[in-house]
């Protein structure tokens, strides 16, 4: 079994940062992409963020500049650093991630997402 928990949401004003962790934990062989997607009220849920296991970083138009991704592979952990946070920021973030366990392929596991809301 393998499990990702993320922590780091919560209510920020508008232009303030936040910090979201996100720890894989379990039945681990290899850890490979690592991403963060986010799910606003409404809306599909869309990709914000993704880094290799190589540090190859990706990130939606809409939070480059702002947002940056990394993780620390000795600690299974991924980081969504977001600065400049805007009321369309305002989401459920989940964090996802391409693991390896032993004797079995790589699948994707998913968090159970921790909200982060933008207002004053």
């Amino acid at each position: 079994q393998v499990q990702l928990v993320e922590s780091g949401g919560g209510l920020v004003q508008p232009g303030g940062p936040l910090r979201l962790s996100c720890v894989a934990s379990g039945s681990i062989s290899r850890i490979h992409d690592m991403a963060w997607y986010r799910q606003a009220p409404g809306k599909q849920r869309e990709l914000v963020a993704s880094i290799t296991n190589s540090g190859i970083t990706t990130y939606a138009e809409s939070v480059k500049g702002r947002f940056t991704i990394s993780r620390d592979n000795a600690k299974n952990t991924v980081y969504l650093q977001m600065n400049s946070l805007k009321s369309d920021d305002t989401a459920v973030y989940y964090c996802a991630s391409l693991i390896a366990s032993p004797q079995l392929a790589p699948l994707v596991y998913w968090g159970k997402g921790t909200l982060v809301t933008v207002s004053s």
